[in-house]
């Protein structure tokens, strides 16, 4: 095999995969209404209980229906036996398989993937996590995105306050500002400069006095 592979929805709907991962996503709602029931001693008199009580289960659900379809989509490069060397380009055969768990928006998803190893180049690969498109560290990509997008609002122990209040995920003010100093240094003066039509008037502000702070 080369290249990662991806099962496309397409092709599980066309195929008895979509009535199994259908099953399987019935199993894990299953799974978390056990542990709604345990919650819930006797009927819940007021809304606002109802609501308390899913928002604080909602990532076991929502992480667990993810790691779900994760596992189906990306079945094959779960069962991956051989892949390339990104460097020599020599055939590795797979090794045991590992498990990782990473903190998403939606709550924690497990990955289990095969490893590959190269002993010539002494270096390793996980498939399964460049095809997902995983990132180092346990946070993901959605959970830096977010913590991006507030810390451009406010000061990072707010930030930091208000993600776990607003998500119910934690995310350290240290770590939020390191993730938030990295995607800084990933952007092209592109990506932050004004679009032409805001240059235009900024200009055209300057030029009648009126904003003496463009300059």
């Amino acid at each position: 095999m080369g290249a990662a592979e991806v099962i496309a929805f397409e092709e599980i709907r066309a195929s008895k995969q979509w009535d199994a991962l259908r099953q399987q996503l019935h199993e894990r709602f299953d799974q978390w209404l056990d542990t709604l029931e345990q919650q819930w001693h006797e009927p819940p008199s007021t809304l606002t209980e109802v609501t308390a009580t899913v928002w604080d289960l909602r990532q076991q659900l929502t992480g667990g229906i993810t790691e779900t379809i994760v596992a189906q989509v990306h079945r094959r490069e779960h069962d991956r036996t051989q892949v390339a060397c990104s460097r020599c380009t020599g055939v590795l055969r797979a090794r045991e398989l590992v498990c990782r768990t990473v903190e998403t928006m939606v709550g924690p998803v497990q990955l289990e993937r095969p490893y590959f190893y190269c002993r010539s180049c002494r270096l390793g690969r996980y498939p399964f996590d460049e095809a997902l498109g995983v990132v180092a560290g346990c946070k993901q990509l959605d959970m830096h995105k977010a913590a991006a997008q507030l810390v451009t609002e406010v000061p990072y122990d707010t930030a930091q306050a208000l993600f776990c209040e607003l998500t119910g995920v934690p995310f350290g003010s240290e770590r939020m500002h390191t993730v938030t100093n990295q995607m800084a240094q990933e952007l092209t003066v592109l990506d932050v400069a004004p679009c032409p039509e805001e240059i235009t008037r900024r200009v055209a502000a300057v030029a009648a006095g009126v904003c003496s702070g463009y300059v």
